[in-house]
């Protein structure tokens, strides 16, 4: 930690490129990077850190309030409705928040996510998972125990790949759509959470693919009803 005799000259030009980045409070920049002794990444770091500490904090409080979102891609081929919760109508009402939900309903639409958390893929989803990937492995010669290491990793890249949490946020591939959120709660003070979307893709047979529908409580979702095929759109943010 940086003491008053050796804190580092912070230009205002650094504080700016860390906002524009994480979206965090000029005061909240600057401590940031006076903790990094000015390294950009390292401040990165400390920020996400503390988003994530303060999300494990108000992980347990209620999200009665919030925003249903609505995302139509260019042409008018793929939308998605979102609802996104929050603690209090008035973070409901900030532009922030605004433009979280409408930030993670356009990911929704470009990378399709077929479950909200990984809590929510199902066990029989789960079971053909595992079962594939350690026929592939062991069909290419791996013993046993590099079996089981093998469907561990891909067991974790199907998560990244199919669960929204933790896929890697569209605008911003070096943070996952929770670190996005957790970022938010830190600036915002409230618990926030995704309770559920539905995406639907002009010419799919099996209807919208949805997450989250039977929620039993404020976060709880229920694993996602199906995925719309086709490939994922490009992101084209009206906000840009």
């Amino acid at each position: 930690m940086a003491t008053p005799e050796n804190t580092p000259n912070i230009p205002a030009q650094l504080v700016k490129e860390l906002r524009e980045r994480t979206g965090a409070g000029f005061a909240t920049c600057r401590d940031a990077l006076v903790e990094a002794q000015g390294d950009l990444e390292k401040a990165t770091s400390v920020l996400r850190k503390k988003g994530q500490a303060a999300a494990q904090k108000k992980a347990q409080r209620a999200t009665s309030e919030g925003l249903v979102s609505s995302y139509i891609h260019a042409g008018g081929k793929i939308g998605v409705l979102l609802e996104l919760n929050c603690e209090s109508d008035f973070v409901a009402r900030t532009e922030d928040f605004q433009r979280l939900c409408h930030d993670v309903a356009m990911h929704v639409a470009a990378l399709d996510p077929r479950f909200l958390r990984r809590e929510e893929v199902t066990q029989d989803v789960l079971e053909r998972k595992r079962d594939t990937y350690k026929e592939e492995a062991r069909a290419s010669g791996k013993p046993d125990n590099i079996v089981e290491k093998i469907v561990s990793g891909k067991m974790e890249k199907f998560y990244e790949e199919n669960c929204l949490y933790e896929q890697h946020f569209i605008r911003d591939e070096g943070i996952t759509v929770k670190e996005l959120i957790d970022q938010a709660i830190a600036k915002l003070g409230e618990n926030i959470a995704v309770r559920r979307y539905a995406r639907f893709k002009v010419g799919d047979s099996d209807g919208a693919a949805a997450a989250g529908q039977d929620s039993t409580g404020p976060q709880g979702a229920s694993p996602a009803a199906g995925s719309a095929a086709g490939s994922p759109p490009a992101a084209d943010d009206p906000h840009k």
